[in-house]
């Protein structure tokens, strides 16, 4: 009988250790971008793969590992956040992180674009940094966020435009 969790699997054949291996750059990566620090993204890493471990017997589908993980981060995070607004104190070590978009020939001050991103309220960036720097389609972020498709759509439109209306250059 192996007790061991971390080697456990659910009905479809997943482990945790294979959860880990696949995604732990695009968990911690993700959860990084949200609270904009290294110590932080790390607990909430760790948090996800633990929870991720007691609730292994939750996925059905193999082909949606990523996104519930993702689920699992976003729902983290927000359980440390205090106020719905969420205002992180410093995104300067997320200039690193952060890799400016190739299929837009745009230039920008990637430390502004910190600034606005960690202005930007919680509802805009979680959906903008999954569509924009996790290539996540809207489907998919509607099942991570749960909630409908227009949502998603909708915020990602309004976190456009709070992005232009702070990174334009006639903005003060």
């Amino acid at each position: 009988m192996n007790t061991e969790r971390s080697s456990q699997s659910n009905s479809v054949g997943i482990s945790i250790q294979e959860l880990v291996n696949s995604f732990y750059s695009d968990v911690y990566r993700f959860a990084y971008r949200l609270s904009g620090n290294q110590a932080d993204a790390e607990d909430l890493t760790q948090q996800t793969f633990l929870t991720a471990c007691r609730k292994l017997h939750q996925i059905k589908d193999l082909s949606k590992s990523r996104s519930w993980l993702f689920t699992i981060v976003r729902n983290a995070f927000l359980k440390t956040q205090r106020h719905p607004e969420i205002e992180l104190s410093t995104f300067e070590d997320m200039v690193v992180a952060v890799d400016a978009p190739t299929v837009l020939n745009l230039e920008f001050d990637e430390e502004a674009l910190g600034i606005a991103l960690g202005e930007m309220p919680e509802t805009y960036r979680t959906p903008v940094l999954l569509y924009y720097f996790e290539e996540i389609g809207y489907k998919e972020i509607a099942e991570i966020l749960q909630v409908p498709i227009g949502t998603v759509m909708s915020r990602l439109s309004r976190g456009k435009q709070f992005l232009r209306s702070k990174l334009s250059p006639e903005s003060p």
